[in-house]
Parts: structure tokens; sequence; C-alpha cells
């Protein structure tokens, strides 16, 4: 048999026809594509972070015992006392470990759509059906479709994102309290964006029986440390823990992590910067023509440009300049002609402007 009736007669059908997740090159370029923190950590925090590692023992596994860590996350996010907490190689590990942990195969995975791509994506490789509930025209919650899915479906999962990625669309609280008291299963409320949303459901956890918190730190300046943390009620997390591989959180991660806890106002003081610089981003990017931008309450912006020149232009025509952003407009019907930017530091975002007043005023 050759390779290829090999690889067909293997691989899962399903697999084949996906495409992997894009990561563009982003060697010499203004990167606005990624929602990352632009700022990288003060040097007295990087050589604090030296030492650490330094005197940490890579020949060892890492220890069974987290409880140094959980309580330092506990501490710095403000988990409640009574909830605990699951680690994830990043958010998407958690978004596997729930899927794999509730979902008996062809058992329904829900979320308003379009939302995180992942919610699809772990659905699918294990082996749970999504459904995207979509948005309205505006890209707000359609609070009466979500619910006519849930009594329809029955989702033994439910994601909401909130703030949502890509729109940036922070849904009102009365909405998500009603999704709760209708879903018949587990409610995930992905909270990546909530540092530049200041509002949270994390003080309200263990209101519900059937919630629980998720985050990353990838937003908020720690991108290329890869940890999530998710949590809930003890019982939900005992659950979960069970699916979670073994030693799914390096020693490094770990001792990074409890190294720049100690630092954590340095992390809160970058997103109030960025924060502070979304709105005049958002006016900036309205002004120009054919230009349409939607609320954000991330650290990002989704507009959409229909004048003379569409999405799809205006993003070749930045990526020619070596401006990096993310391309929406073929993703689904609702974001046409969509990009999102990241808000990056002034000069980046002031690159970026200028940039696109070249391109649409030519």
């Amino acid at each position: 048999m050759n390779l290829p009736d090999r690889i067909a007669s293997t691989v899962r059908a399903d697999i084949r026809e996906l495409a992997a997740y894009p990561v563009a090159n982003a060697d010499g370029c203004i990167k606005l594509d990624a929602m990352e923190c632009p700022y990288e950590l003060p040097e007295a925090v990087r050589d604090d972070i030296a030492r650490t590692l330094r005197d940490t023992p890579l020949n060892r596994y890492p220890a069974a015992d987290l409880s140094a860590l959980q309580q330092a996350v506990k501490s710095a996010f403000g988990v409640p006392d009574g909830a605990d907490v699951l680690f994830g190689n990043g958010s998407d590990e958690l978004i596997h470990i729930i899927v794999q942990a509730c979902c008996n195969p062809g058992d329904t995975v829900m979320s308003p759509w379009p939302s995180f791509v992942y919610f699809d994506m772990a659905a699918r490789f294990d082996h749970a059906r999504f459904v995207g509930v979509p948005l309205t025209a505006d890209l707000t919650l359609d609070l009466p479709a979500m619910l006519a899915a849930i009594r329809a479906h029955q989702p033994k999962v439910v994601f909401l994102a909130v703030p949502n990625n890509p729109t940036g669309g922070l849904w009102a609280d009365e909405d998500v309290q009603a999704i709760i008291a209708a879903a018949p299963g587990l409610v995930v409320l992905d909270e990546a964006y909530q540092p530049f949303a200041e509002r949270s459901w994390m003080p309200q956890v263990l209101d519900a029986s059937n919630v629980v918190v998720m985050r990353t730190v990838s937003k908020i300046g720690l991108a290329g440390l890869r940890f999530g943390y998710l949590a809930g009620h003890p019982s939900w997390i005992a659950e979960l823990n069970k699916v979670r591989p073994p030693y799914n959180l390096d020693v490094l991660t770990q001792a990074t992590l409890l190294t720049v806890l100690r630092h954590k106002s340095v992390l809160d003081e970058q997103a109030a910067r960025l924060r502070a610089d979304r709105a005049p981003l958002a006016a900036a990017l309205a002004a120009l023509p054919g230009a349409r931008v939607f609320p954000s309450s991330g650290n990002f912006v989704l507009a959409r440009f229909s004048g003379k020149l569409d999405g799809n232009a205006v993003h070749l025509a930045l990526k020619t300049r070596k401006i990096l952003i993310r391309n929406f407009s073929n993703a689904h019907p609702l974001l046409a002609n969509c990009l999102r930017i990241s808000v990056g530091a002034p000069a980046e975002n002031a690159a970026l402007l200028a940039a696109l007043q070249e391109i649409l005023s030519a």
C-alpha cells in the first residue's frame, strides 16, 4: 500500500479534511494578529525569573503537589475560597479536557457563533457534535435562538466566551444567567479577555451548580507560558482532573508563573494601558472611509471594511507593509469583510492607522 492510501485508510476522514491552525510568520512585522500583550516584562521581573529558573531542576518530573501554585493563582486572580482550580497547557487543553470528560461520541457541544474556533475544533477532535448558534446581524447574542437551541439539542457543554472572540462583545449578565438556568449540562464561561472587560463571573462561580470559569494568562503578557486555569466547585474539578494528562504543566512554567505572580501589579498596569488605548484606536478606525467598528471589551477591535476595498484587500495591503492582523472575511458569513486588530503599543497603533489611511485613500 502506498503512503497516500495508507494515510487515507488510517487517519480519520474528518481530520484529513481539516486545515491545521494557522500561525503567521511574524519576523520583522508589526504583530497585531494574536491578541498578545505588546509589552515585555520589566527587566527586574525578567531577572527574578532568570534566578528562579536557574535553580529549577529539570531532571525530575513536575511535583505532584501543586498546592503552592494553586494558592498563588487563587489569590492573584480572585478565585473564591470554596472553589478549586485545574491547570492546563493553555486554555486549549482545558477545552479538550472538558469535552472529553463530559461528552460521549455524538453528544452536543454548543456556543454562540462565531466565537473561539477551538470550541468547534475540540468538539470535532473528541467525537462530539458542535452546534454553533448564529449571532445577530449586529454580532450580538441572540438569546431566543440560544434558548431554543438548548431545548432542541440538550447540550452536555455550553461554551460562552465573555467577552466574545473575535467579535469583542460582552453578553448581558441577565442573558448569561438565562443560559445557565436553561442548560442541562456544564456551562463554561471563558474569560480569556476578562482583564480588558473589568467584569467577571469569578465571584459567582459557586452560585450555580453547572458553572465553571476558564481563563488564560496569554493575553496579559504571558502568551509564551501556555498556562490556563479552570475554577469551579471542587466536585466538578475532581471529575475533570481525571482526564488531565499527567505532568501537563512543566516545571519551567510553574516556576515562572510563581515568580511573575509576585509582580502581578505589572500585569495589571499593562492591561490598564491596553484598555485605555482601545477606545482611541476604535475611534480612529471608525473614522476611516468604509469602516465599521464593533463594540469591544477585549484587547482587540473588530472592523468591517466595505468601501472601495474589502476586508481581503485591506488585509493583503497591510501584510505587504509587514503589518499583521487577523482576516475573518471568509471565516463565517456574519464576519464578511471583517478584520480583527489587536491593540498594540502606541507606536504600533500609529503605524497601523497611517498605513490604513494610505491604503484607503489611494
